[in-house]
C-alpha cells in the first residue's frame, strides 16, 4: 500500500464512539480532513450505509462512498479508527475496527483485496485493535503486496 494511502495522520487509536452513525462520521471526518474527499462523500458514506450494512465480520467495519460519491474523492486514501470498547453497527455486530476507504477510478477494489487479506486473520484484527503506535498499524497494512 502506497505511503500517501495510508499515514499517521488517518489513523486514531482508542477512541470511544457512541453510535454507527458517529463512527461513520468520524472515518469520514478522517479522509476530509486529510484531504482525500470532500465533505459531501461522509454523507455518501451514510447513505451506502443505510443500503448495506459495512460490517465484515472480524469487529471490522469498512465505511465507504456510494457510487455516486465517486466525483467527491479527491485523492484515493484510507483512515483507521481502533475502538476497544466496540460500537453496535446492528444486529449485535459489534466493530472494533473501522477502515474508512475513498478511491479514485477503481482504486478502492485493490485497496479492499489488501485489507481483507489482513483482516482475514482474527490475530491481525486483534493486534490492530491493541495497537498503541501508529506505525504498528502502518506496519501491518504495509506488508501487503
Amino acid at each position: 500500500m502506497s505511503n500517501n494511502i495510508l499515514t499517521k495522520g488517518n489513523i486514531e487509536l482508542n477512541q470511544t464512539l457512541g453510535t454507527k452513525e458517529e463512527a461513520i462520521r468520524y472515518v469520514g471526518g478522517i479522509l476530509n480532513g486529510q484531504g482525500y474527499v470532500e465533505k459531501s462523500y461522509i454523507d455518501e458514506m451514510l447513505k451506502r450505509e443505510e443500503l448495506t450494512s459495512t460490517y465484515m465480520g472480524n469487529f471490522v467495519a469498512i465505511p465507504h462512498g456510494t457510487e455516486d460519491a465517486k466525483k467527491a474523492v479527491l485523492e484515493t486514501g484510507i483512515s483507521v479508527v481502533t475502538v476497544p470498547e466496540g460500537v453496535d453497527f446492528g444486529d449485535g455486530n459489534i466493530v472494533k475496527l473501522l477502515i474508512g476507504i475513498a478511491g479514485k477510478g477503481d482504486e478502492h477494489l485493490e485497496i479492499l483485496s489488501q485489507i481483507a487479506i489482513v483482516c482475514s486473520e482474527e490475530e491481525n484484527v486483534q493486534k490492530l485493535i491493541e495497537a498503541e503506535t501508529k506505525e504498528e498499524v502502518i506496519q501491518m497494512f504495509s506488508e501487503v503486496e
